[in-house]
């Protein structure tokens, strides 16, 4: 499988990447009188600093990167992780010996906040949609309270929006996660048998897709019925796969920080009429979508060029409740692909295209793939999906 694949890209980012991010940020900052933002989660704590660590696992301390309107970002973190950010391009790291529930790190934030906001004491913070505060509730109660004086207002819609065009080194991390997961496909085409169970699959192609260079793969479901599935974020189970059965498999491995999401069907002993036309139903729709994916088209003109074929086609619904969804240092990112979606999309977009359709009473058939918006169009990150649904005989 190794001829789908390209090199590994470079692991990491240069200085110069994370100098644009911020003055993205600050450009936007100063439009809306933002003195700082702090995050405290981390995929944007990544995105602004490149510190990577895998004790983002435990919940036990909190981390925090305060963005100045001028300047380099300045982390506020436990003093377990100090020594981490030499590694980054930071120079200002601020520590507390966490954990400490009295405080913890709450005093340090709030005066490394109220420091670099004494212009228009306006304060930044991930608060919309999609989006949480990894610290208790009190503790941002105590922070507020301590900021009195301060205005704390949401950054996220700005944030999303720098994060969802990708640069060109983000865009080959994905491609290669992506890469790798289409070739994990393949292999699990040549070496599924009737009788396996779902976690026996998923084990089986979970590993191969380490093999060819992926870091881990933290999404990994399945879901396989006679004729049909009826959903799609379950799984695996210790169910065998037996003629008649068809077998989803949607997964999001990650190489260096950043994720692919996609998903195959295969079809056990024969596929019935039903579960075939759906199939072609949804890579018709696939179709479309790569047809109209294109920079200043809308995520809705997306949504609806896939759903008008599906409609067509006799879809009875679509369950999943959009077709599709931005990709990148996590698994979903905005913006989502939606009836009457109004976000436009650009060159360095990554999106998936998922359509999904209820054919038939409790069965479902979704296909997914990722693409990258150019100048003039869209492209594939990764090898498309078979044209037909495969059938294991054996």
């Amino acid at each position: 499988m190794t001829d789908l694949l390209t090199a590994p890209p470079v692991r990491g980012f240069a200085r110069v990447e994370f100098e644009h991010r911020t003055a993205q940020l600050q450009q936007r900052m100063a439009a809306q009188n933002i003195d700082a933002v702090f995050f405290s989660t981390e995929p944007e704590f990544r995105y602004f600093s490149g510190f990577k660590s895998q004790f983002w696992e435990s919940p036990t301390r909190p981390w925090f990167l305060v963005v100045p309107a001028d300047g380099l970002p300045i982390a506020v973190v436990p003093e377990i992780g100090v020594a981490g950010f030499e590694q980054t391009c930071l120079e200002e790291v601020r520590s507390w010996p966490s954990p400490r529930p009295a405080d913890d790190g709450i005093s340090l934030l709030a005066n490394t906040l109220a420091e670099v906001s004494k212009r228009h004491r306006r304060i930044g913070a991930m608060l919309g949609p999609e989006t949480h505060l990894r610290m208790p509730a009190a503790n941002f109660a105590d922070l507020q309270q301590r900021l009195g004086q301060h205005q704390m207002v949401d950054i996220s819609l700005a944030v999303r929006e720098i994060r969802s065009v990708k640069s060109a080194a983000e865009i080959e991390k994905i491609r290669f996660a992506c890469q790798v997961t289409a070739a994990g496909f393949e292999y699990l085409r040549n070496h599924l048998r009737i009788g396996m169970t779902e976690r026996e699959a998923c084990k089986l192609m979970h590993l191969e897709m380490l093999r060819l260079g992926a870091d881990s793969c933290p999404y990994l479901i399945s879901a396989s019925g006679q004729g049909g599935y009826d959903n799609i974020i379950m799984g695996p189970t210790d169910r065998q796969l037996a003629a008649g059965d068809l077998l989803i498999i949607d997964t999001g491995v990650n190489f260096d920080g950043y994720f692919s999401d996609f998903d195959r069907n295969y079809a056990f002993g024969s596929a019935d009429q039903a579960s075939t036309s759906a199939y072609e139903a949804v890579y018709r729709s696939t179709e479309a979508g790569l047809e109209i994916a294109a920079p200043g088209r809308t995520t809705g003109d997306v949504w609806q060029a896939m759903w008008s074929v599906l409609e067509q086609a006799g879809a009875l619904g679509n369950d999943v409740g959009r077709m599709g969804h931005g990709l990148g240092m996590q698994l979903t990112e905005w913006p989502s692909n939606v009836e009457g979606g109004d976000v436009v999309l650009k060159p360095g977009m990554i999106l998936t295209l998922e359509p999904g359709m209820t054919f038939a009473p409790g069965k479902m058939m979704v296909h997914e793939e990722n693409i990258v918006i150019t100048e003039n169009g869209c492209e594939l990150l990764h090898q498309r999906a078979w044209e037909s649904m495969p059938v294991i005989e054996h």
